[in-house]
Protein backbone atom coordinates (compact mmCIF):
# COMPACT_ATOMS: atom_id res chain seq x y z
CA UNK A 1 0.00 0.00 0.00
CA UNK A 2 1.29 3.45 -0.90
CA UNK A 3 2.14 5.98 1.75
CA UNK A 4 -0.48 8.62 2.38
CA UNK A 5 -0.29 11.57 0.04
CA UNK A 6 0.38 14.94 1.61
CA UNK A 7 -2.09 16.88 -0.53
CA UNK A 8 -5.23 18.26 1.08
CA UNK A 9 -8.25 15.91 1.12
CA UNK A 10 -9.90 15.74 -2.29
CA UNK A 11 -6.98 17.27 -4.18
CA UNK A 12 -5.26 14.01 -5.23
CA UNK A 13 -5.73 12.89 -8.85
CA UNK A 14 -4.61 9.95 -10.95
CA UNK A 15 -1.03 10.75 -12.05
CA UNK A 16 -0.45 11.47 -15.72
CA UNK A 17 -2.62 13.10 -18.38
CA UNK A 18 -6.15 14.01 -17.34
CA UNK A 19 -9.39 13.52 -19.23
CA UNK A 20 -9.18 17.14 -20.36
CA UNK A 21 -5.62 16.63 -21.61
CA UNK A 22 -6.75 13.77 -23.84
CA UNK A 23 -9.85 15.37 -25.34
CA UNK A 24 -8.00 18.60 -26.13
CA UNK A 25 -5.79 16.52 -28.46
CA UNK A 26 -8.82 15.42 -30.49
CA UNK A 27 -9.12 16.90 -33.96
CA UNK A 28 -12.67 18.03 -33.22
CA UNK A 29 -13.38 20.56 -30.50
CA UNK A 30 -15.25 19.03 -27.54
CA UNK A 31 -18.35 20.80 -26.17
CA UNK A 32 -17.49 23.59 -23.76
CA UNK A 33 -19.38 21.78 -20.98
CA UNK A 34 -16.86 18.92 -21.15
CA UNK A 35 -14.09 21.32 -20.19
CA UNK A 36 -15.89 22.59 -17.08
CA UNK A 37 -14.70 21.22 -13.74
CA UNK A 38 -16.74 21.35 -10.55
CA UNK A 39 -15.41 19.39 -7.59
CA UNK A 40 -15.88 20.03 -3.91
CA UNK A 41 -14.57 17.91 -1.02
CA UNK A 42 -17.61 16.67 0.90
CA UNK A 43 -15.94 14.84 3.78
CA UNK A 44 -14.50 11.37 4.27
CA UNK A 45 -16.62 9.81 7.00
CA UNK A 46 -17.92 6.29 6.46
CA UNK A 47 -21.44 5.76 5.06
CA UNK A 48 -23.35 3.50 7.52
CA UNK A 49 -24.44 0.19 6.05
CA UNK A 50 -27.76 0.69 7.80
CA UNK A 51 -28.55 3.32 5.15
CA UNK A 52 -28.86 0.38 2.75
CA UNK A 53 -30.24 -2.41 4.91
CA UNK A 54 -32.53 -0.70 7.41
CA UNK A 55 -36.26 -0.97 6.80
CA UNK A 56 -36.71 2.10 8.98
CA UNK A 57 -34.34 4.10 6.79
CA UNK A 58 -36.14 2.91 3.64
CA UNK A 59 -39.45 3.94 5.21
CA UNK A 60 -38.06 7.43 5.81
CA UNK A 61 -37.05 7.61 2.14
CA UNK A 62 -40.56 6.58 1.20
CA UNK A 63 -42.01 9.27 3.44
CA UNK A 64 -39.65 12.17 2.79
CA UNK A 65 -37.58 11.58 -0.35
CA UNK A 66 -39.64 9.96 -3.10
CA UNK A 67 -42.72 12.18 -2.60
CA UNK A 68 -40.67 15.38 -2.91
CA UNK A 69 -38.27 14.98 -5.83
CA UNK A 70 -38.60 15.25 -9.60
CA UNK A 71 -38.30 11.86 -11.35
CA UNK A 72 -38.66 10.92 -15.00
CA UNK A 73 -41.69 8.73 -15.50
CA UNK A 74 -41.65 8.02 -19.24
CA UNK A 75 -40.82 9.48 -22.62
CA UNK A 76 -43.30 11.71 -24.41
CA UNK A 77 -43.38 8.98 -27.08
CA UNK A 78 -45.02 6.65 -24.56
CA UNK A 79 -48.16 8.84 -24.62
CA UNK A 80 -48.30 10.31 -28.15
CA UNK A 81 -52.10 10.51 -28.56
CA UNK A 82 -55.06 11.69 -26.40
CA UNK A 83 -56.07 8.90 -24.05
CA UNK A 84 -52.61 7.31 -23.96
CA UNK A 85 -51.45 6.72 -20.39
CA UNK A 86 -48.41 5.44 -18.52
CA UNK A 87 -48.26 4.41 -14.85
CA UNK A 88 -45.14 5.38 -12.90
CA UNK A 89 -44.57 3.61 -9.57
CA UNK A 90 -41.92 4.33 -6.96
CA UNK A 91 -41.89 3.10 -3.35
CA UNK A 92 -45.60 3.12 -2.37
CA UNK A 93 -46.43 5.97 -4.76
CA UNK A 94 -48.17 5.63 -8.11
CA UNK A 95 -49.08 8.20 -10.75
CA UNK A 96 -51.05 7.99 -13.98
CA UNK A 97 -49.39 10.10 -16.68
CA UNK A 98 -51.66 10.74 -19.65
CA UNK A 99 -52.36 12.95 -22.62
CA UNK A 100 -55.68 14.77 -22.51
CA UNK A 101 -58.03 15.49 -25.39
CA UNK A 102 -56.38 18.90 -25.83
CA UNK A 103 -52.94 17.29 -26.11
CA UNK A 104 -51.81 18.46 -22.68
CA UNK A 105 -49.81 16.06 -20.50
CA UNK A 106 -51.22 15.62 -17.01
CA UNK A 107 -50.53 13.38 -14.03
CA UNK A 108 -52.88 12.11 -11.32
CA UNK A 109 -52.48 10.13 -8.14
CA UNK A 110 -53.38 6.57 -9.08
CA UNK A 111 -56.21 6.11 -6.57
CA UNK A 112 -59.97 6.41 -6.82
CA UNK A 113 -61.50 9.13 -4.67
CA UNK A 114 -64.13 6.66 -3.45
CA UNK A 115 -62.27 3.91 -1.57
CA UNK A 116 -58.74 4.31 -2.85
CA UNK A 117 -58.62 1.53 -5.42
CA UNK A 118 -55.90 2.04 -8.01
CA UNK A 119 -57.41 3.02 -11.33
CA UNK A 120 -54.65 1.46 -13.43
CA UNK A 121 -52.38 -1.51 -12.80
CA UNK A 122 -48.81 -0.80 -11.62
CA UNK A 123 -46.37 -0.44 -14.50
CA UNK A 124 -49.11 -0.52 -17.11
CA UNK A 125 -49.55 1.66 -20.18
CA UNK A 126 -52.00 1.87 -23.03
CA UNK A 127 -55.09 3.75 -24.18
CA UNK A 128 -58.15 4.68 -22.16
CA UNK A 129 -60.98 7.01 -23.12
CA UNK A 130 -61.48 7.80 -19.41
CA UNK A 131 -60.33 6.60 -15.99
CA UNK A 132 -62.78 4.06 -14.60
CA UNK A 133 -62.46 2.47 -11.17
CA UNK A 134 -62.66 -1.34 -11.50
CA UNK A 135 -64.29 -1.68 -8.03
CA UNK A 136 -67.47 0.40 -8.13
CA UNK A 137 -67.32 2.11 -11.50
CA UNK A 138 -66.60 5.73 -10.59
CA UNK A 139 -65.45 7.38 -13.82
CA UNK A 140 -63.12 10.33 -14.32
CA UNK A 141 -62.40 12.26 -17.49
CA UNK A 142 -58.89 12.53 -18.90
CA UNK A 143 -58.75 15.91 -17.13
CA UNK A 144 -59.42 14.20 -13.80
CA UNK A 145 -63.01 15.37 -13.37
CA UNK A 146 -65.49 13.00 -11.75
CA UNK A 147 -68.02 12.53 -14.54
CA UNK A 148 -69.97 9.48 -13.37
CA UNK A 149 -70.88 8.51 -9.81
CA UNK A 150 -73.00 5.33 -9.76
CA UNK A 151 -76.12 5.62 -7.55
CA UNK A 152 -75.40 9.24 -6.87
CA UNK A 153 -78.49 9.46 -4.66
CA UNK A 154 -76.44 7.91 -1.84
CA UNK A 155 -73.68 10.54 -2.01
CA UNK A 156 -75.31 13.91 -1.26
CA UNK A 157 -72.05 14.88 0.46
CA UNK A 158 -70.06 14.59 -2.80
CA UNK A 159 -70.09 17.98 -4.50
CA UNK A 160 -69.45 18.63 -8.18
CA UNK A 161 -65.75 19.41 -7.72
CA UNK A 162 -65.04 17.84 -4.34
CA UNK A 163 -63.88 14.45 -5.63
CA UNK A 164 -61.91 15.21 -8.79
CA UNK A 165 -58.58 13.38 -9.02
CA UNK A 166 -55.73 15.32 -7.38
CA UNK A 167 -52.89 16.09 -9.76
CA UNK A 168 -49.19 15.37 -9.42
CA UNK A 169 -46.80 17.98 -10.76
CA UNK A 170 -45.79 17.20 -14.35
CA UNK A 171 -43.29 18.80 -16.71
CA UNK A 172 -41.16 17.79 -19.69
CA UNK A 173 -37.54 18.17 -20.68
CA UNK A 174 -35.50 16.59 -23.50
CA UNK A 175 -38.39 14.32 -24.46
CA UNK A 176 -38.81 12.97 -20.92
CA UNK A 177 -41.94 13.38 -18.81
CA UNK A 178 -41.12 14.17 -15.18
CA UNK A 179 -43.39 13.89 -12.15
CA UNK A 180 -43.23 15.23 -8.61
CA UNK A 181 -45.78 14.08 -6.01
CA UNK A 182 -45.19 17.22 -3.92
CA UNK A 183 -48.12 19.62 -4.24
CA UNK A 184 -45.74 22.53 -3.59
CA UNK A 185 -42.85 21.37 -5.76
CA UNK A 186 -40.36 23.86 -7.12
CA UNK A 187 -40.15 24.05 -10.91
CA UNK A 188 -38.46 21.31 -12.91
CA UNK A 189 -36.35 23.98 -14.62
CA UNK A 190 -34.90 25.02 -11.27
CA UNK A 191 -34.39 21.41 -10.22
CA UNK A 192 -32.46 20.51 -13.41
CA UNK A 193 -29.69 23.01 -12.69
CA UNK A 194 -27.03 22.90 -15.44
CA UNK A 195 -28.65 20.06 -17.38
CA UNK A 196 -30.50 22.15 -20.03
CA UNK A 197 -27.39 24.21 -20.70
CA UNK A 198 -25.07 21.19 -20.89
CA UNK A 199 -27.46 19.23 -23.11
CA UNK A 200 -28.32 22.04 -25.51
CA UNK A 201 -26.27 20.50 -28.35
CA UNK A 202 -27.21 16.86 -27.81
CA UNK A 203 -30.84 17.02 -28.99
CA UNK A 204 -31.91 14.17 -26.71
CA UNK A 205 -35.52 15.09 -27.46
CA UNK A 206 -34.91 13.89 -31.04
CA UNK A 207 -34.26 10.30 -30.03
CA UNK A 208 -36.49 7.29 -29.69
CA UNK A 209 -36.43 4.31 -27.31
CA UNK A 210 -34.78 1.44 -29.18
CA UNK A 211 -34.61 -1.04 -26.27
CA UNK A 212 -35.99 -1.09 -22.72
CA UNK A 213 -34.80 -3.64 -20.17
CA UNK A 214 -36.02 -3.99 -16.59
CA UNK A 215 -33.91 -6.08 -14.23
CA UNK A 216 -34.52 -6.98 -10.60
CA UNK A 217 -31.35 -6.47 -8.59
CA UNK A 218 -30.41 -8.06 -5.24
CA UNK A 219 -29.40 -4.81 -3.57
CA UNK A 220 -30.64 -1.51 -2.23
CA UNK A 221 -31.40 1.11 -4.90
CA UNK A 222 -28.53 3.33 -3.66
CA UNK A 223 -26.01 0.49 -3.91
CA UNK A 224 -27.23 -0.19 -7.44
CA UNK A 225 -26.87 3.47 -8.38
CA UNK A 226 -23.39 3.69 -6.87
CA UNK A 227 -22.21 0.83 -9.08
CA UNK A 228 -22.61 3.23 -12.00
CA UNK A 229 -21.45 6.46 -10.35
CA UNK A 230 -17.73 5.78 -10.67
CA UNK A 231 -15.17 4.24 -13.01
CA UNK A 232 -12.99 3.08 -10.10
CA UNK A 233 -14.43 -0.44 -10.56
CA UNK A 234 -13.36 -0.75 -14.20
CA UNK A 235 -9.90 -2.38 -13.77
CA UNK A 236 -11.20 -5.15 -11.49
CA UNK A 237 -14.81 -5.67 -12.52
CA UNK A 238 -14.36 -5.31 -16.29
CA UNK A 239 -10.70 -6.21 -16.78
CA UNK A 240 -10.22 -8.92 -14.16
CA UNK A 241 -7.50 -7.10 -12.24
CA UNK A 242 -5.32 -6.42 -15.27
CA UNK A 243 -2.72 -3.70 -14.79
CA UNK A 244 -2.79 -0.63 -17.00
CA UNK A 245 -6.56 -0.43 -17.33
CA UNK A 246 -7.19 2.74 -15.33
CA UNK A 247 -9.04 5.30 -17.39
CA UNK A 248 -8.67 9.07 -17.29
CA UNK A 249 -11.91 10.16 -15.63
CA UNK A 250 -13.24 13.52 -14.54
CA UNK A 251 -15.80 13.73 -11.72
CA UNK A 252 -18.00 16.77 -11.15
CA UNK A 253 -20.84 17.85 -8.88
CA UNK A 254 -22.99 20.70 -10.17
CA UNK A 255 -25.19 22.19 -7.48
CA UNK A 256 -27.76 20.24 -5.51
CA UNK A 257 -29.06 17.67 -7.97
CA UNK A 258 -26.57 17.03 -10.76
CA UNK A 259 -23.30 15.14 -10.91
CA UNK A 260 -21.23 13.81 -13.79
CA UNK A 261 -18.35 11.66 -14.82
CA UNK A 262 -16.69 11.54 -18.21
CA UNK A 263 -14.01 8.99 -18.96
CA UNK A 264 -11.98 8.47 -22.07
CA UNK A 265 -12.36 5.65 -24.54
CA UNK A 266 -9.45 4.83 -26.81
CA UNK A 267 -6.87 6.72 -24.76
CA UNK A 268 -4.03 4.95 -22.92
CA UNK A 269 -4.01 4.39 -19.21
CA UNK A 270 -2.28 7.49 -17.77
CA UNK A 271 0.00 5.24 -15.70
CA UNK A 272 1.31 3.21 -18.67
CA UNK A 273 4.95 4.05 -19.36
CA UNK A 274 5.75 4.01 -22.17
CA UNK A 275 2.23 4.48 -23.54
CA UNK A 276 1.04 2.10 -26.27
CA UNK A 277 1.21 3.23 -29.86
CA UNK A 278 -1.83 4.74 -31.52
CA UNK A 279 -2.01 1.63 -33.71
CA UNK A 280 -2.22 -0.61 -30.63
CA UNK A 281 -4.92 1.61 -29.20
CA UNK A 282 -6.91 1.37 -32.43
CA UNK A 283 -6.61 -2.41 -32.38
CA UNK A 284 -8.00 -2.46 -28.84
CA UNK A 285 -10.94 -0.34 -29.97
CA UNK A 286 -11.73 -2.85 -32.71
CA UNK A 287 -11.67 -5.67 -30.18
CA UNK A 288 -14.11 -3.56 -28.15
CA UNK A 289 -16.48 -2.88 -31.02
CA UNK A 290 -15.94 -3.70 -34.70
CA UNK A 291 -13.76 -6.79 -34.52
CA UNK A 292 -15.07 -8.20 -37.81
CA UNK A 293 -13.51 -5.37 -39.80
CA UNK A 294 -9.90 -4.97 -40.84
CA UNK A 295 -8.06 -2.55 -38.60
CA UNK A 296 -6.90 0.46 -40.66
CA UNK A 297 -3.55 2.12 -40.23
CA UNK A 298 -3.55 5.23 -38.08
CA UNK A 299 -2.30 8.07 -40.29
CA UNK A 300 0.66 10.03 -39.03
CA UNK A 301 -0.43 12.94 -36.85
CA UNK A 302 -3.79 11.36 -35.99
CA UNK A 303 -4.91 9.48 -32.90
CA UNK A 304 -6.70 6.17 -32.61
CA UNK A 305 -9.60 8.03 -31.05
CA UNK A 306 -10.10 10.27 -34.07
CA UNK A 307 -9.76 7.40 -36.54
CA UNK A 308 -12.23 5.21 -34.70
CA UNK A 309 -14.68 8.07 -34.12
CA UNK A 310 -14.82 8.66 -37.88
CA UNK A 311 -15.55 4.97 -38.44
CA UNK A 312 -18.41 5.15 -35.93
CA UNK A 313 -19.79 8.33 -37.54
CA UNK A 314 -19.81 6.59 -40.92
CA UNK A 315 -21.56 3.52 -39.50
CA UNK A 316 -24.22 5.67 -37.84
CA UNK A 317 -24.69 7.72 -41.02
CA UNK A 318 -25.40 4.52 -42.95
CA UNK A 319 -27.71 3.11 -40.27
CA UNK A 320 -29.74 6.25 -39.60
CA UNK A 321 -29.34 7.97 -42.99
CA UNK A 322 -28.20 11.29 -41.61
CA UNK A 323 -25.01 13.28 -41.10
CA UNK A 324 -23.04 12.99 -37.86
CA UNK A 325 -19.88 14.75 -38.99
CA UNK A 326 -20.52 17.61 -36.58
CA UNK A 327 -20.37 15.32 -33.51
CA UNK A 328 -17.02 15.63 -31.71
CA UNK A 329 -14.75 12.65 -31.06
CA UNK A 330 -15.46 12.85 -27.35
CA UNK A 331 -19.25 12.87 -27.91
CA UNK A 332 -18.92 9.88 -30.24
CA UNK A 333 -16.70 7.66 -28.09
CA UNK A 334 -16.42 8.67 -24.47
CA UNK A 335 -18.51 7.48 -21.56
CA UNK A 336 -20.41 10.64 -20.66
CA UNK A 337 -22.73 10.10 -17.72
CA UNK A 338 -24.89 12.70 -15.99
CA UNK A 339 -26.85 11.86 -12.85
CA UNK A 340 -29.98 13.75 -11.82
CA UNK A 341 -30.90 13.08 -8.22
CA UNK A 342 -32.50 10.88 -7.04
CA UNK A 343 -32.41 8.16 -9.70
CA UNK A 344 -31.80 9.26 -13.30
CA UNK A 345 -28.63 8.49 -15.28
CA UNK A 346 -28.37 9.98 -18.75
CA UNK A 347 -25.65 9.29 -21.33
CA UNK A 348 -25.87 11.84 -24.17
CA UNK A 349 -23.07 10.31 -26.30
CA UNK A 350 -23.59 8.82 -29.74
CA UNK A 351 -22.26 5.28 -29.29
CA UNK A 352 -23.22 4.97 -25.59
CA UNK A 353 -26.77 6.38 -25.60
CA UNK A 354 -28.18 4.88 -22.39
CA UNK A 355 -30.63 6.02 -19.75
CA UNK A 356 -30.78 4.34 -16.33
CA UNK A 357 -33.25 4.50 -13.48
CA UNK A 358 -33.15 2.74 -10.10
CA UNK A 359 -36.23 2.35 -7.92
CA UNK A 360 -36.55 0.75 -4.48
CA UNK A 361 -38.48 -2.41 -3.84
CA UNK A 362 -41.41 -1.11 -1.74
CA UNK A 363 -41.30 -4.17 0.53
CA UNK A 364 -37.62 -5.03 0.95
CA UNK A 365 -34.66 -2.60 1.03
CA UNK A 366 -32.37 -5.42 -0.16
CA UNK A 367 -33.87 -5.30 -3.67
CA UNK A 368 -34.42 -2.74 -6.41
CA UNK A 369 -35.57 -2.39 -10.01
CA UNK A 370 -33.21 -1.26 -12.76
CA UNK A 371 -34.59 0.36 -15.92
CA UNK A 372 -32.13 0.41 -18.83
CA UNK A 373 -33.06 2.23 -22.04
CA UNK A 374 -31.17 2.83 -25.26
CA UNK A 375 -32.04 6.02 -27.17
CA UNK A 376 -31.29 6.23 -30.89
CA UNK A 377 -31.52 9.15 -33.35
CA UNK A 378 -34.97 9.81 -34.79
CA UNK A 379 -35.25 9.35 -38.57
CA UNK A 380 -35.12 12.60 -40.52
CA UNK A 381 -38.29 11.64 -42.38
CA UNK A 382 -41.34 9.84 -41.10
CA UNK A 383 -42.35 9.01 -37.55
CA UNK A 384 -39.94 7.52 -35.05
CA UNK A 385 -40.63 3.96 -33.86
CA UNK A 386 -42.89 3.75 -30.83
CA UNK A 387 -41.26 2.66 -27.55
CA UNK A 388 -41.03 -1.14 -27.22
CA UNK A 389 -42.43 -3.11 -24.30
CA UNK A 390 -39.88 -3.53 -21.47
CA UNK A 391 -38.07 -6.87 -21.40
CA UNK A 392 -37.92 -8.17 -17.83
CA UNK A 393 -34.72 -9.87 -16.65
CA UNK A 394 -34.77 -11.59 -13.26
CA UNK A 395 -31.89 -11.63 -10.77
CA UNK A 396 -30.25 -14.83 -12.01
CA UNK A 397 -30.78 -14.10 -15.71
CA UNK A 398 -28.22 -12.48 -18.01
CA UNK A 399 -28.77 -9.24 -19.86
CA UNK A 400 -27.12 -10.98 -22.82
CA UNK A 401 -30.31 -13.02 -23.32
CA UNK A 402 -32.16 -9.87 -24.41
CA UNK A 403 -32.26 -9.56 -28.22
CA UNK A 404 -30.53 -6.43 -29.46
CA UNK A 405 -28.21 -5.71 -26.53
CA UNK A 406 -25.20 -7.51 -28.04
CA UNK A 407 -21.88 -7.68 -26.22
CA UNK A 408 -22.96 -4.94 -23.80
CA UNK A 409 -25.11 -7.57 -22.09
CA UNK A 410 -22.02 -9.23 -20.64
CA UNK A 411 -20.67 -5.83 -19.54
CA UNK A 412 -23.89 -5.18 -17.60
CA UNK A 413 -23.63 -8.65 -16.07
CA UNK A 414 -20.21 -7.66 -14.78
CA UNK A 415 -21.60 -4.37 -13.46
CA UNK A 416 -24.33 -5.99 -11.37
CA UNK A 417 -22.93 -9.44 -10.51
CA UNK A 418 -21.17 -7.99 -7.45
CA UNK A 419 -24.31 -6.56 -5.88
CA UNK A 420 -25.64 -9.64 -4.07
CA UNK A 421 -22.23 -10.15 -2.45
CA UNK A 422 -22.16 -6.50 -1.44
CA UNK A 423 -25.59 -6.77 0.17
CA UNK A 424 -24.46 -9.81 2.17
CA UNK A 425 -21.30 -7.96 3.13
CA UNK A 426 -23.28 -5.01 4.46
CA UNK A 427 -24.74 -7.38 7.04
CA UNK A 428 -21.73 -9.56 7.85
CA UNK A 429 -19.04 -6.89 8.09
CA UNK A 430 -17.51 -6.08 11.47
CA UNK A 431 -16.81 -2.58 10.15
CA UNK A 432 -20.24 -0.96 9.97
CA UNK A 433 -19.82 1.47 7.10
CA UNK A 434 -18.25 1.92 3.67
CA UNK A 435 -15.14 4.03 3.07
CA UNK A 436 -15.29 6.13 -0.07
CA UNK A 437 -12.55 7.65 -2.18
CA UNK A 438 -12.48 11.43 -1.97
CA UNK A 439 -12.43 12.08 -5.72
CA UNK A 440 -13.44 8.96 -7.64
CA UNK A 441 -16.43 8.29 -5.38
CA UNK A 442 -17.50 11.87 -4.77
CA UNK A 443 -20.74 11.27 -6.66
CA UNK A 444 -21.70 8.44 -4.30
CA UNK A 445 -21.08 10.70 -1.33
CA UNK A 446 -23.09 13.45 -2.98
CA UNK A 447 -25.98 11.00 -3.49
CA UNK A 448 -26.00 10.14 0.21
CA UNK A 449 -25.76 13.77 1.27
CA UNK A 450 -28.86 14.57 -0.79
CA UNK A 451 -30.79 11.61 0.59
CA UNK A 452 -29.96 12.67 4.12
CA UNK A 453 -30.96 16.23 3.32
CA UNK A 454 -34.51 15.10 2.61
CA UNK A 455 -34.67 12.58 5.44
CA UNK A 456 -33.47 15.10 8.02
CA UNK A 457 -35.50 18.03 6.72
Amino acid sequence: MREKQQSAPGEARLPGPSFKDFILKDQSQPPAAFLEESYEFLGDQDIPYSHYTSTEYADKEGEKLWPRTWQWACREDHIPEPGDYYVYDVADLSAIILRTESGEIKGFFNACMHRGTQLKEPGSCGYSKDLRCPFHGWIYSLDGELIHLPQQWDFPHVEKDSHNLPEVSVDTWAGFVFVNFDQNASSLEEYLGVMPQHFADFKIENRYVDLHIQKRLPCNWKAAAEAFLEAYHVPETHAGGMDGTEVATQYDVFGENVSRFIHTVGAPCPLTDPPPSEQKLLESLFVRGSEDEEVPVVPEGMTARDVYAEIVRTQFAETYEQDFSHISTSQVLDSIEYFLFPNMFLFPGLSLPMVYRFRPDPKDPDYSLFDLLFLRPNPLEGPAPLPPEPVFVDIEESYANVPGIGRLGFVYDQDTNNLAAQTRGFKSSLKRGETLGNYQEIRARHLHSRVEHFIND
